[in-house]
């Protein structure tokens, strides 16, 4: 972290970036040393703020898109009808003569599904962060004394059999000619959280994982090693901040598209 703050602060990078080229290290020690708005003016920007700042936004965007790729392959591993289903989708609106890119992604629907199921069944982050009451409050008859911690447990709304018909059934199409909203606005499905409090990279994560797993299933078919059967894919997942599979998915890519 600190060479990466050495390189943004020499002399001739500044000059090579110029005022219109700045990014997030460089807006951030702009703000360096400056009061960051609280009652004591003592509380500021420094040098160990940003390094952890820097450390936060590396981790939550690589293991989070990276945990919730890694469902969704397994997913499609598993339904065979629905990876299918995405590959035809893929291959109508691109073609087998050029890979995925960013703007393709708004004209599948399907994957979109494909993916708000995949955060239905597996939220990578089952707890979201905890939250603290800000006063006291009685909701549906529970009282909550001011300064209670509370935690939201996203991976038991999304599988709720009260809401979600066949909710531990992966079936994107429930997702289909519905409103169905997974960035904090319906509160059936909330694997970002919500409010002023929900994930500030949802439309990065997002675009992230929707463009990594059109490109997977676009470029390549896929097959279980040593002749494992769908039915026999380890699902097990470890509990902790982030669920993650408990063993890595294996899987052997057959390249699909057409050589130019």
């Amino acid at each position: 972290m600190e060479q990466i703050i050495q390189d943004h602060e020499h002399p001739h990078n500044k000059k090579q970036k110029g005022s219109s080229n700045k990014d997030f290290v460089d807006i951030l020690l702009s703000l360096m040393h400056q009061p960051m708005g609280l009652e004591d003016d003592q509380n500021v920007l420094d040098r160990s703020n940003i390094k952890a700042i820097i450390i936060d936004i590396i981790a939550a965007a690589f293991d989070t898109a990276s945990t919730t790729v890694e469902w969704a392959m397994s997913e499609l591993l598993r339904h065979p009808n629905v990876m299918k289903t995405l590959q035809d989708e893929l291959e109508n609106a691109v073609g087998l003569k050029k890979h995925v890119k960013e703007i393709d992604v708004q004209n599948l629907p399907y994957l979109n599904m494909v993916v708000k199921e995949t955060l239905r069944l597996h939220p990578v982050a089952p707890l979201l962060l905890p939250h603290e009451c800000r006063g006291d409050v009685t909701i549906n008859g529970y009282y909550i004394k001011k300064k209670t911690r509370l935690i939201v447990n996203a991976w038991a709304i999304g599988r709720d059999p009260n809401v979600w018909y066949n909710a531990e059934m992966f079936d994107p199409k429930r997702f289909e000619n519905n409103n169905i909203d997974i960035r904090g606005n319906d509160f059936r499905v909330i694997p970002f959280g919500s409010g002023r409090r929900g994930c500030p990279g949802i439309h990065m994560g997002l675009t992230t994982v929707n463009l990594i797993l059109a490109q997977l299933v676009h470029c390549f078919d896929w097959v279980l090693p040593l002749g494992m059967t769908p039915d026999e894919l380890d699902m097990n997942e470890i509990f902790g901040l982030t669920i993650p599979r408990s063993k890595h998915l294996l899987a052997i890519p057959v390249y699909r598209l057409v050589d130019q």
